[in-house]
């Protein structure tokens, strides 16, 4: 049987019992100030808005701001399952207490902190003496350095050197000075772009090849002219990790009698090759090496940022670029694209050092580099082509590519997004020009990635392609586009002005160039 009702009168039922119960709940919520003597879920905050475009008229509780907050950033993704980063993600709790310590201070008040300065000094020199830096206290002899916000600043205040000391050359020897240049890979991190840009520095490249990801020695050589400010070699690759052969570049401006200075990028292998491959010749035991960058923040295992520049003596930096201050309270030297910063990644970087000391790193790193290996034997076992050096010859992480396949529905991007279901990230992108955008994925291994870790990745990599195998090409393409539009940052970034903003998903800049996440 069919239950029939007779539809209400709207009126009749909101002058009824029903209305007057709704009016007596109402009645019941508070409107008044909160008294915070329940949950902060009990207060007013909680059913509001988090302000998001004007600063509040009102204050909070600090208990309801911080936990909204962190609510709020609870839905941010999980930073050990970010295999796509370089940045560290763990330190021992005694580290993060002492980093805690010092947020009040301001680093670049030497007066006021000087301890926190002798130890950036401490840290200058260990970190020379691990890059072989030549040891003296008198003018001009002697390697100099300082601590940076990353490998970025360090970077341009190489570039700035660099080409000061070019620009002076060339007035003393009455020649124009309107045109430097600097010679760098293909594959070179985007910080090496901006700095020729912002610098107005031309930028001579050594591209890539579908077999070679690294520069060739002989081709980056041949590039040098009289414009040549230096030439960048990089100590593990964003792309693969690879090393590129320093010692060769150098033997070949000694043997064409060139004194072109090189840099070294370092700022993921510096704190990897001193301990698994220290008679690897890369750093100032090379003439021609004037300057090295490192992250403390990528294998110096500390927390971003922080990055280090060391310079072979005060003669490869040019004096007019050290500016002298005193207000202060004392006179000090400052070379730094900013001023004031924490002192916290200084002290951390500090610690790391001596509490790991080099026996400590050459732990890691070797832990690192044997689940690196285990991963790319794996990753080959799976069918897959393994485009990083294994076994010291590049950094800890695999660099691998789907094999050559026809009838195959998905490729490394489409892998990418499916891990992304399981929480992982691992990038995919197509590699630096001239190499027929080839696409690729890359996992880093740092220390916080364990071998259990390591066996939890390979199982998902093998469930995703089974799922990926029974997918049509549609199914697949509806699929990446709901994970890229729901499930990634970059598919609901708001935040970038329309003038900038990337409207197609790639990574290629404008001038084809792709950029690795690093």
């Amino acid at each position: 049987m069919v239950h029939l009702s007779t539809i209400p009168d709207e009126n009749k039922a909101v002058n009824g019992k029903l209305a007057d119960g709704i009016k007596k709940a109402h009645l019941q919520l508070v409107n008044d100030d909160d008294s915070f003597t329940t949950s902060v879920y009990g207060s007013k905050f909680a059913a509001r808005d988090l302000p998001k475009h004007e600063m509040p008229e009102a204050e909070m509780s600090k208990d309801v701001a911080y936990r909204l907050i962190k609510d709020h950033l609870s839905l941010d993704g999980n930073p050990i399952l970010n295999l796509a980063s370089f940045v560290t993600t763990y330190m021992e709790e005694e580290a993060e207490k002492l980093m805690a310590e010092s947020f009040s201070k301001n680093f670049i008040d030497y007066e006021e902190y000087p301890q926190s300065a002798d130890i950036q000094n401490r840290c200058v020199s260990m970190i020379g003496r691990l890059f072989h830096a030549p040891i003296g206290v008198e003018e001009d002899v002697g390697a100099v350095g300082t601590s940076c916000v990353g490998s970025s600043e360090a970077i341009m205040l190489a570039v700035l050197a660099m080409k000061r000391r070019w620009k002076n050359k060339r007035i003393e020897e009455g020649k124009p000075y309107d045109r430097p240049n600097i010679v760098m890979s293909s594959a070179v991190q985007v910080c090496w772009e901006k700095a020729a840009r912002y610098f107005e520095v031309e930028e001579k490249l050594v591209y890539c090849t579908e077999e070679r990801y690294v520069i060739d020695p002989e081709e980056t050589v041949n590039l040098v002219d009289e414009n040549t400010i230096g030439i960048c070699a990089i100590l593990g690759t964003t792309y693969t990790g690879e090393y590129e052969d320093v010692k060769a570049v150098n033997d070949l401006l000694t043997k064409k009698g060139l004194n072109t200075p090189i840099h070294v990028d370092a700022a993921s292998g510096g704190f990897v090759a001193p301990f698994v491959v220290p008679d690897l010749e890369w750093d100032f035991r090379l003439e021609h090496v004037v300057s090295i960058n490192v992250s403390g923040h990528k294998y110096g295992l500390v927390y971003p940022g922080v990055g280090w520049v060391v310079w072979r003596s005060a003669e490869f930096l040019p004096q007019e670029l050290v500016f002298n201050i005193n207000y202060l309270g004392a006179d000090q030297a400052s070379f730094t694209l900013n001023f004031s910063k924490g002192a916290s990644q200084v002290i951390g970087q500090y610690y790391q050092l001596i509490r790991l000391g080099k026996h400590g790193y050459r732990a890691i790193m070797s832990n690192l580099t044997r689940t690196a290996n285990y991963l790319s034997d794996s990753l080959e076992a799976l069918g897959f082509i393994i485009m990083s050096k294994k076994s010291g010859e590049g950094l800890p992480l695999v660099a691998f590519r789907l094999p050559p396949q026809e009838d195959r529905n998905y490729d490394e991007f489409a892998l990418a997004h499916q891990l992304r279901v399981r929480g992982w990230v691992v990038p995919a992108y197509t590699m630096a020009p001239n190499t027929k955008n080839l696409k690729m994925l890359r996992v880093v291994v740092r220390e916080d990635f364990t071998r259990n870790r390591c066996d939890s990745l390979i199982t998902d990599i093998k469930q995703s392609q089974q799922l990926l195998e029974q997918m049509d090409q549609d199914s697949i393409k509806k699929q990446q586009d709901f994970i890229h539009k729901h499930n990634t940052s970059s598919g609901k970034a708001t935040h970038n002005h329309p003038k900038f903003r990337k409207e197609k998903h790639s990574l290629q800049g404008k001038t084809g160039k792709t950029h690795a996440i690093c």
